[in-house]
């Protein structure tokens, strides 16, 4: 550890501490502060050592190093278009016990900052130049001693500026000429239309570059970038290379080629790319596909960076790298944005660091940036995780790129976020047609004078002497004549195109189609290969040492195999173990996912002497596939969206994010809105993420009992996803099986149980997921002569076993339970096959422990509406559940009651199983039996 570092960003008194250490074994301190340390024992002996004389002053400028290292960044010249706000105390160097009287004095403290001893001048000019120029910094706050000198010793030898050669500093400038010049063309030819473009901020096009070049030198082979709407066409054109005329074609076309249904505005869509650097080595850039809901995109990003990670490039975080674009107001007021930087250092979701840029506008939407945060930056969330941030000029290119080189040099040596706020403004307002001097009047007469960027840069160029003033102005019309020509290409183009998003991962899978979900495939998995996996997922090392109630949970499997009475879980850890012994990983994370909020699942076993975990699904197969379940953070939004980035480039996987509770997936709405149910028709993006949201009514109270089945109904559409609900292990078995047996890729929301996980009932036997056996979409009631069948009840979920335990204690012959297992792609044809099988029924009804606002109700009612279908459910209500269980269990009841009706035939009000119906007409079977006609609504 660098002792030297170390105290350089400490007090005086950590100085004296050293210095008796010092005195006492000159070997023990960093060879730099034994010379210093001579220094001072030299002065001590030829100089005044008092307070006033030069050895206190010593400490003085010592004293004054710190200060600017720890607060020089809020006196830089970092903001392009206002004045700074004044911080106090500053950092003349009064503050610090100096006087100009000083100035010429020469100090050993030079050697602190690498200039050996110099003048108090020289010292400040240093100080100035590296720290409070326009380049600001704030890293002291860093843990680790390491990092913190790192960072000082870069910064300090080189005084955080660049000195870049003449060559780069043209590729800088033609960058820029790219950069403006893309904007002012499209503001010009498709006037009125929204870009939300990127004028005040076009040095992040030149900063994104030298992403690039950088990264490629330092072993970085792929980028996944998330950003918003601002910038993006500029992004997408002179970053990712995306033709200048497909993006004119979306300005002025009216039709999508195949596969995309609706589409999105132009701003909204990703592309993929490899980009050559200037030294011919080339980086795989993806740009992901974002809404208009800011950071959104942020942990999407980060998944497909990790599952990249993972999958392609053995785990070596240095190999690739997340950038994430913020806007200053999104990253200070979204809290995806602080459950993104808490997943950055966990084992299940670090990515190795992220490259974060803030374009900062000073001003959101039209909010100013002293309303938009109580922070004193827009970057504070950094300090969460002791992340540098790099605070910069955006009217100065060079030292943009200049601190991403060094942002990308600190993230591969440390694998830690570090954050770049670009001091910039936006042109124009919110959009191009905003009017944003109504509420930033002041703000926008400077701007409106400010010249851009791509002319202050060819201004100092030509200062410089080295690039002539005719060569820069002939770039800007070079390039101009190639928009031209590019726009006279896009009038030829037919149709608008969407490249396919990560097309290399997914050449391998079409889309779906309605064909596709007629009838499932089959997934039976072999029987002697099932026990032989059955065997290994139940067998502890005997080495290792386990609570005994674990031994326990392995003895009841082994028990549930023998009796051939699978549960739940087993049959549920059963499909991940035939999964990966095909060569399939499988990946889940949620809240605790290991165990399972319902201690049904204990996927991990943690050894009771060392608390080290083990896996048994990792030890199913030689060869097997990579397992992993996670444990996540208390978030849902985040994870969510991170998982489905993970799912999005693994097709070929099992990818699962768990909700504690159902109802918890309303936190991470945003992504279940703007990306698993929408995503294919906007982007064509495919992605088989697999949701599990317990769901039932089991008098939990109002949020621990609904996953708002009736929420993702209502975006169901066009084979977008799949809902099931299921009722049987068997089921759950071949529904996990049958989401990567396809060779397309839709998301698979599962409303899994919580009593169910332990029903007696609920348990199916090896011969139901073994051989020719497949998922049951639909599920026929056995146990019933079909001419006796007068009531068909239709179902989905737990509350089968209810209607089930009381038609066995009534022994009701004339009633027939079918079970809908899957939602959606709603199962047509296997339900219509039903209701002709049933010929003599006189009654269909629904049956659901929901409220009638809720629940698959209302879906139900559109899908057969050919048919007289009666509810039976709770009365439509704004929450969604009694917090009562009493109340509860009289709700259930009467919803169970009312399908079990008594007949008023001489068996006196008691339910007679339909002995008495013989050669009456159906009028008076349905009086005699009390039968309704209406829908029946229950208030609790």
């Amino acid at each position: 550890m660098d002792n030297f570092s170390f105290i350089g960003n400490s007090s005086i008194e950590a100085i004296e501490n050293l210095y008796r250490q010092y005195k006492e074994d000159p070997a023990s301190v960093d060879e730099s502060f034994q010379i210093f340390f001579e220094g001072f024992d030299f002065a001590l002996k030829n100089y005044d050592t008092t307070d006033s004389g030069l050895i206190g002053k010593e400490f003085k400028v010592l004293n004054l190093i710190h200060g600017y290292r720890q607060r020089g960044h809020l006196f830089t010249h970092t903001n392009p278009v206002r004045t700074r706000r004044k911080y106090f105390p500053t950092l003349d160097i009064e503050n610090f016990g100096l006087s100009a009287d000083d100035l010429g004095t020469v100090f050993q403290a030079g050697k602190e900052i690498g200039i050996g001893p110099a003048t108090l001048q020289n010292i400040l000019d240093h100080l100035n130049k590296t720290y409070c120029s326009n380049i600001g910094v704030e890293y002291l706050y860093l843990r680790n001693p390491e990092n913190v000198s790192w960072l000082k010793n870069k910064m300090e030898s080189e005084q955080n500026t660049p000195k870049f050669s003449e060559e780069k500093k043209k590729r800088i400038y033609w960058e820029l000429v790219k950069a403006v010049g893309f904007e002012s063309f499209i503001h010009k030819k498709f006037v009125g239309q929204k870009r939300f473009s990127l004028e005040g901020a076009e040095s992040i096009i030149p900063g994104l570059k030298a992403v690039f070049e950088k990264g490629s030198e330092v072993g970085i082979e792929e980028v996944t970038i998330g950003m918003s709407h601002r910038g993006r066409l500029n992004v997408l054109s002179n970053v990712l290379n995306k033709p200048y005329e497909r993006i004119f074609k979306e300005f002025i076309g009216d039709e999508y080629e195949e596969n995309i249904s609706l589409g999105d505005v132009k701003y909204h869509l990703g592309y993929v790319n490899k980009i050559e650097t200037h030294k011919g080595k080339k980086v795989k850039v993806n740009l992901v596909p974002n809404p208009s809901h800011l950071e959104t995109v942020s942990p999407v990003a980060e998944g497909i960076t990790r599952s990249k990670a993972d999958h392609r490039y053995g785990k070596d975080f240095n190999r690739l790298i997340p950038v994430v674009i913020h806007g200053d107001a999104a990253i200070s007021a979204q809290g995806i944005v602080y459950e993104v930087v808490q997943m950055s250092q966990l084992p299940g979701y670090k990515t190795g660091g992220t490259i974060h840029v803030v374009l900062n506008n000073q001003v959101g939407f039209t909010t100013n940036y002293l309303d938009g945060r109580s922070s004193t930056y827009s970057t504070d969330v950094a300090k969460v995780t002791r992340s540098p941030v790099f605070h910069i000029n955006g009217d100065d290119p060079e030292a943009v790129v200049y601190a991403i080189e060094l942002a990308i040099e600190y993230r591969q040596k440390f694998n830690s976020d570090v954050f770049i706020d670009l001091l910039s403004y936006r042109k124009y307002g919110h959009n191009e047609g905003d009017e944003p001097r109504f509420t930033q009047p002041l703000l926008y007469k400077a701007i409106s004078r400010h010249p851009n960027v791509r002319d202050i840069n060819a201004k100092m160029l030509s200062g410089e002497g080295g690039v002539l003033q005719s060569e820069l102005t002939g770039m800007i019309k070079k390039f101009n004549d190639e928009l031209e020509k590019a726009l006279e290409q896009s009038k030829k183009i037919e149709k608008i195109i969407i490249k396919r998003f990560l097309e290399e991962v997914w050449k391998e899978f079409r889309y779906a189609t309605d064909d596709d979900f007629h009838e499932s495939p089959v997934t039976g998995f072999d029987k002697k290969q099932l026990l032989e996996l059955f065997d290994r997922m139940n067998t502890l090392p005997g080495n290792l040492n386990f609570f005994k109630k674990i031994h326990k949970i392995i003895d009841d499997r082994r028990k549930m195999v023998e009796k051939n009475r699978l549960d739940w879980a087993l049959a549920e850890l059963s499909a991940y173990a035939t999964l990966l012994a095909e060569g399939k990983p499988v990946r889940i994370s949620g809240q605790d996912s290991e165990r399972g909020t319902f201690a049904h699942r204990h996927a991990v076993f943690v050894q009771e002497d060392t608390g080290e975990k083990y896996y048994p699904l990792k030890h199913v197969s030689e060869d097997q596939a990579s397992f992993d379940i996670f444990n996540s953070l208390l978030s849902e939004y985040g994870v969510m969206g991170f998982e489905y980035g993970y799912a999005s480039a693994m097709p070929g996987g099992l990818t699962v994010w768990e909700a504690q509770f159902g109802d918890f997936a309303n936190t991470a709405q945003v992504i279940i809105d703007q990306y698993i149910s929408s995503a294919e028709e906007k982007w064509g993006l495919q992605n088989g993420l697999v949701l599990y949201l317990p769901h039932g009514y089991e008098g939990q109270g109002p949020e621990h009992s609904s996953a708002r089945i009736e929420r993702f109904l209502q975006l169901s559409a066009r084979n977008n996803m799949q809902i099931v609900n299921c009722t049987t292990p068997a089921n759950m078995f071949h529904v996990l099986r049958r989401q990567l047996s396809y060779d397309f890729r839709i998301p698979l929301i599962i409303f899994t149980p919580k009593s169910l996980l332990r029903h007696p009932k609920c348990v199916s036997g090896i011969e139901d997921m073994t051989g020719e056996t497949k998922f049951r979409e639909v599920i026929d009631d056995d146990n019933v002569d079909v001419d006796d069948v007068k009531r068909v009840v239709f179902c989905s979920g737990k509350v089968y076993y209810d209607l089930l335990a009381r038609k066995e204690e009534l022994d009701a012959r004339d009633v027939a339970l079918i079970r809908i297992e899957q939602l959606h792609p709603f199962p047509e044809k296997q339900v219509q096959e039903i209701i002709k099988k049933y010929k003599n029924t006189l009654l269909h009804l629904w049956v659901q422990e929901e409220p009638e606002n809720m629940g698959p109700w209302y879906y139900i009612q559109n899908q057969l509406k050919g048919l007289k279908i009666i509810p039976v459910a709770r009365l439509a209500s704004g929450s969604t559940a009694t917090g009562l269980t009493r109340l509860h269990n009289i709700g259930q009841n009467e919803i169970v009651n009312k399908v079990f009706k008594p007949c008023h035939c001489e068996l006196k009000n008691k339910y007679c199983g339909l002995q008495c119906v013989e050669g009456k007409t159906r009028e008076e079977i349905l009086k005699q039996h009390m039968y309704f006609d209406e829908p029946q609504r229950f208030s609790i």
